[in-house]
């Protein structure tokens, strides 16, 4: 008799954890298959110092291979699943179609870069959702300062030297608490850039930093921030974005290369796709994960909207605590669906918040304590390599060496700005000319096989740049929608 077969659609907090759980409750008596883009799990939440230079890529990610042993890894995007017939249909890495057949479906996409109608982000923005990006992101910050030192014109610096976050949640908090250390560091190092004045500016259309955090993280936040120089404007955002800089909701028109869009996320396109009842673009399933209607259909993470029973009425956030937790209790359902063990409902209950602030600062309430300073910047450390399931020793020598070793700021040029747009599926995958981009809502058309499968049109670089040989990698691109003077 053949095993049972689980397929787990994306392997973020949510589909990571259900692998990882299941697989060992499955103790090889059920197949598990993981299906997504990468071959690796990323830790998001250190991403920022990704960006600043504090760890190297690798160390916020995890073999999938390596850590789920008997786990099958199949790399590939889901385009489309068919509910009825129990199959989900992928594109692999290099365009061929894949079909997998399913006893349990676990939905566990994630999410991706939320988008505001606002003129100009979409074509002059970039995201922060995963490791392209930030590679994008250190590249680009070293390039503008190191162009600004270049230029005699003031002004020119002062915009090279304007780098704007849009959002300050989680993410956009610590991207620009990373970056103000980063860029005073690359210049309070060089004798020939004395003067220059990086200016980091962190916008949100809240009444204050961390809006979802209790007020006294807030103001830890914010006290951090305005000491080290960030301009914290709170009740403004961007009204238009332009390739000379961005206005303001307030009038005040910016000069900037760097927009970064952190003002949230949106759940993957692919849940919307199964046509089941939706929860502002989540799929909704009862207090086990399961879809009603269709029991074989798990979801969790971002992609689901999950009722929180400590609060009636309402659904918990989409955060990587309640994904990695739900992915837990997904994969005992699962069991239990198949007779080891009783379901369980989701409960949750709030163990406390950190946020990395850069060096030693940090904002954390453990346990509802409320720390601050070097003691929450210890905690903050610690629960990162308490919750990363892999690469700690890696982690913290990384950190012990920026302790005590400067940054080096260097721009390696392996992902340029039209590899990274914003409005994108698949924000994790950087795109390369000549490959095809994640399939949208675009009307289908027959593969070989005479199954529909949604159109993938090719990505290329701007007109003015001719794809690479096949033998040479991408060199630099010259933005179109830029000054000509250096890419932004």
């Amino acid at each position: 008799m053949s095993r049972p077969r689980t397929v787990i659609v994306g392997a973020g907090f949510a589909g990571y954890r259900t692998a990882q759980t299941l697989s060992r409750l499955a103790k090889g008596r059920a197949e598990i298959v993981l299906l997504n883009p990468t071959d690796y799990f990323l830790y998001l939440p250190l991403l920022p110092q990704v960006a600043a230079g504090v760890l190297e890529p690798r160390r916020v990610t995890v073999s999938l291979s390596g850590t789920l042993p008997h786990v099958k890894l199949v790399l590939g995007e889901s385009d489309r699943i068919d509910l009825d017939a129990r199959q989900v249909h992928y594109t692999g890495p290099e365009g061929e179609g894949g079909t997998l057949d399913y006893d349990r479906l676990v939905l566990a996409a994630g999410s991706v870069n939320k988008l505001l109608p606002i003129p100009g982000v979409a074509e002059h923005a970039h995201g922060f959702r995963s490791l392209p990006e930030a590679l994008y992101l250190r590249d680009h910050v070293t390039r503008q300062v190191e162009l600004a030192a270049a230029t005699d014109d003031p002004e020119r610096c002062a915009s090279r030297c304007t780098f704007v976050v849009v959002g300050a949640g989680y993410t956009g908090t610590e991207v620009a608490a990373h970056g103000q250390l980063f860029t005073d560091a690359q210049v309070a190092r060089h004798p020939m850039r004395t003067g220059m004045r990086p200016r980091w500016m962190l916008l949100d259309i809240a009444d204050r930093v961390l809006p979802e955090l209790d007020e006294r993280l807030s103001r830890t936040a914010d006290t951090v921030l305005r000491e080290r120089g960030v301009d914290v404007r709170m009740g403004t955002s961007v009204k238009e974005a332009t390739h000379e800089g961005v206005l303001l909701t307030d009038g005040e028109f910016v000069d900037t290369r760097t927009l970064v869009w952190c003002v949230g996320v949106r759940p993957d396109p692919l849940a919307e796709s199964l046509g089941l009842p939706m929860e502002r673009g989540r799929l909704l399933v009862d207090p086990h994960l399961q879809v009603p209607g269709r029991p074989e259909v798990f979801a969790c993470g971002d992609a689901a909207a999950v009722p929180d029973l400590e609060k009636p009425g309402s659904y918990t956030p989409m955060t990587a605590q309640h994904a990695w937790r739900q992915g837990k209790v997904c994969a005992h359902n699962i069991a239990a669906s198949f007779g080891d063990g009783e379901r369980r409902a989701y409960r949750h209950k709030d163990m406390g918040f950190v946020v990395d602030l850069g060096g030693v600062k940090a904002a954390a309430n453990p346990l509802g304590v409320n720390l601050s300073g070097v003691a929450a910047g210890a905690v903050t450390r610690g629960y990162h390599l308490a919750a990363m399931p892999g690469n700690r020793v890696r982690v913290a020598a990384d950190w012990l060496l920026d302790a005590v070793l400067p940054r080096q700021a260097v721009q390696l040029g392996l992902v340029r700005s039209w590899s990274v747009p914003l409005d994108t599926a698949s924000p994790e995958l950087a795109r390369v000319p000549g490959e095809p981009g994640r399939p949208g809502p675009e009307p289908t058309k027959e593969r070989s096989g005479g199954e529909p499968a949604k159109s993938r049109p090719a990505v290329t670089p701007p007109p003015d740049q001719p794809p690479p040989g096949p033998d040479v990698a991408p060199g630099p691109v010259k933005r179109t929608d830029r000054p000509t003077e250096g890419d932004s």
